[in-house]
């Protein structure tokens, strides 16, 4: 347990039984009266935001999640199945990966984010690359500045295809960067 002045943002805490991440942090008041902390917070399973407000002297639960290297297998409903560095399998429910589906592909390294010896959810790399099975055809004339079209690029599951946005010169069959973090197009990859 630590003070909530001495939360930092980045810090998961256990929240109303629910694990969040501290986004945000401002402080108000004086030191005669105390300081009051708005945090702005993240669930770490839905993603869904939430602010509060607490005493500085109050104490919260400051959790440490431990990170494990892992690989993705298959699917096999409703279960996505990952594999360790040890052969051992674990399952995982829709709800804890929703976010990072449209990126995901068969053998993808990937790191599994444990707390209490079980997997909450899975953590990509910052950039990946995939190959485009689908674009949009370049518009004659259409070549101001900054020109974007919609490109479709490979998974595991093709239900959960994912369309960015890239330019013009990206076409089927290349192979792209994407930046996991924003979801955009960073670069395309030439040999």
């Amino acid at each position: 347990m630590k003070l909530v002045k001495e939360v930092r943002v980045g810090n998961v805490i256990l929240f109303q039984n629910k694990l969040m991440i501290v986004l945000r942090s401002d402080f108000h008041g004086s030191s005669r009266n105390g300081f009051t902390y708005k945090w702005k917070m993240k669930n770490i399973l839905t993603n869904k935001l939430t602010e509060n407000i607490f005493r500085g002297d109050e104490k919260i639960n400051v959790i440490i999640l431990k990170k494990k290297p892992m690989t993705y297998l298959y699917f096999s409903n409703p279960f996505y199945i990952f594999i360790d560095k040890n052969y051992e399998q674990y399952e995982l429910k829709i709800e804890n990966i929703k976010n990072i589906l449209k990126y995901l592909k068969n053998d993808m390294e990937c790191e599994a984010i444990l707390y209490q010896k079980k997997i909450i959810t899975i953590e990509l790399p910052d950039t990946i690359i995939r190959k485009v099975i689908y674009s949009e055809s370049a518009v004659r004339g259409n070549t101001s500045k900054n020109v974007l079209k919609k490109i479709k690029i490979e998974n595991a599951i093709k239900k959960y295809c994912y369309v960015i946005l890239a330019p013009l010169f990206v076409h089927k069959n290349d192979l792209i960067e994407i930046d996991t973090r924003t979801n955009e197009y960073k670069k395309i990859i030439r040999n």
